[in-house]
């Protein structure tokens, strides 16, 4: 591309207009999300008779059922089908399915409630993955960094997004990665969920700057028509730059606003507490 000053390349309609997903695919989308959905609320259910007096926080219920919801608004009609062939709604969706749910859904603790209602047996399994070279390379901040804010470059600077979109398949592949990339991002830096290889407050603070900062340059990048390979109206590309900026700046705020929550500066001379165990587990940590 050129310098900032030089007209922007032309575009056009993302070769995926033709590929709008039929009447069935929203029905197995929604019946998807209602089951996923019971399923943690059966969970939360169970916890609670286990153990009533410990329960199960009924914010971190809301919580899940918020990100299904914005999961539902951003796959389903009228925005499922606009994103498809719009620019402009591909982007409104890729920040409710790549930042605001996944924020929503981890914050729920998924896993805390998983480790509370499997049997002890299977706990300990679920521990001892968590506790793995494997989990704590992936949940590590800067491998959730790379693959959640790092491959946006990689899909919206090269031919991988008009690729992803000329087949239903590519496009909702791309949505799957939005989705778990960005759950783990959150859990990584916010997440109440236990996460072994999970730096202090400080240090994930940075990556979260870090993030934001990525972030922000993609999307005036992709705004001033740099680098940016995306074939739709030039009108479309720079207002989803905008809605990537604006809306991922809320986004990652809310997520350093969880994170700072969770703050718990340690007094010097102060002995570590040991994690408290899910009940009936087998000494499995909750969190």
């Amino acid at each position: 591309m050129g310098p900032a000053g030089d007209a922007h390349p032309p575009h056009h309609h993302a070769p995926g207009g033709d590929a709008v997903p039929g009447t069935a695919t929203p029905l197995l989308v929604l019946l998807l999300l209602l089951a996923v959905t019971a399923a943690y609320l059966l969970a939360a259910r169970r916890a609670r008779r286990r153990n009533p007096a410990q329960g199960w926080s009924g914010p971190r219920s809301a919580s899940f059922l918020g990100g299904a919801a914005l999961l539902a608004v951003a796959l389903l009609p009228p925005l499922g089908p606009a994103a498809h062939t719009d620019f402009r709604g591909h982007m409104a969706q890729h920040m409710l399915i790549g930042m605001y749910a996944p924020l929503l859904l981890v914050l729920a603790a998924p896993v805390t409630l998983m480790l509370r209602t499997l049997p002890p047996v299977h706990a300990r399994r679920v521990t001892r993955l968590l506790h793995s070279r494997p989990a704590r390379l992936v949940t590590h901040p800067a491998t959730a960094l790379v693959l959640s804010t790092g491959t946006l470059g990689v899909l919206y600077f090269t031919p991988l997004y008009d690729a992803a979109m000329s087949h239903p398949a590519g496009h909702w592949l791309m949505n799957a990665h939005f989705l778990a990339s960005g759950c783990l991002f959150v859990h990584a830096v916010a997440g109440p969920d236990p996460a072994p290889a999970r730096p202090g407050v400080p240090v994930r603070l940075v990556y979260l700057g870090l993030a934001i900062a990525a972030h922000a340059l993609i999307a005036q990048a992709m705004y001033g028509g740099f680098f940016v390979h995306v074939h739709a109206p030039v009108d479309q590309v720079r207002r989803g730059a905008e809605i990537m900026y604006y809306g991922g700046d809320i986004a990652e705020l809310l997520v350093a606003a969880a994170l700072v929550s969770t703050w718990r500066p340690e007094r010097r001379g102060a002995r570590p507490r040991a994690l408290p165990a899910v009940p009936g587990s087998g000494g499995v940590p909750a969190r």
